[in-house]
């Protein structure tokens, strides 16, 4: 079982089957899963196949806000490919465009950070945005992530689209200093 995380507006949680309603209500958007790179969901039942992947990989944290007790988003430590490091893991995040623009992911981002650096003692965190989703690079930058460059035509999209991934990191040292 993951470990549940708090911030301030936030727990970050695992998510299971009861919370099939909220999580495919963001994963049908148009502009959710495109952004990262997953098509929208067509049905909930391909949202509680992949939920209960969730819970089998125990990688993704689901987002609750806590006024309300709703799943808004997911955030994961995965496995990073791009690296052959044991002691890394690349973040990745998905929020409901109802609730775009007031911070949260960046909080929820900030608070994986502290997880990952004091708790798990990686020594390097990764995340990756395609060159069309502004929103991300906020949050990675506001995260204080430092830019790498861009590793030009390396993911395929759900579509068949080949896009760039432009790659950021942040070491145990760099986050030692923020």
């Amino acid at each position: 079982m993951m470990k549940t995380l708090q911030t301030t507006r936030l727990t970050l949680r695992t998510l299971t089957p009861e919370d099939l309603e909220d999580f495919f209500e963001y994963a049908k958007s148009p502009h959710v899963g495109p952004s990262a790179g997953w098509k929208p969901h067509e049905n909930r039942e391909e949202s509680l196949k992949i939920l209960k992947s969730f819970a089998e990989e125990e990688d993704v944290w689901g987002i609750v806000m806590k006024s309300s007790n709703k799943v808004v988003g997911s955030i994961g430590l995965h496995r990073d490919r791009k690296r052959d490091n044991p002691l890394s893991r690349m973040m990745g995040y998905a929020l409901s465009e109802d609730y775009w623009g007031r911070g949260l992911m960046t909080e929820a981002a900030e608070r994986i950070l502290r997880y990952s650096f004091d708790e798990l003692d990686l020594e390097v965190v990764s995340v990756y945005h395609y060159p069309s989703n502004d929103r991300s690079r906020r949050v990675i930058e506001k995260a204080g992530f430092t830019f790498e460059g861009t590793l030009r035509q390396a993911s395929t999209l759900f579509d068949g689209k080949v896009v760039d991934d432009i790659c950021y990191s942040m070491t145990r040292e760099e986050y030692l200093k923020k």
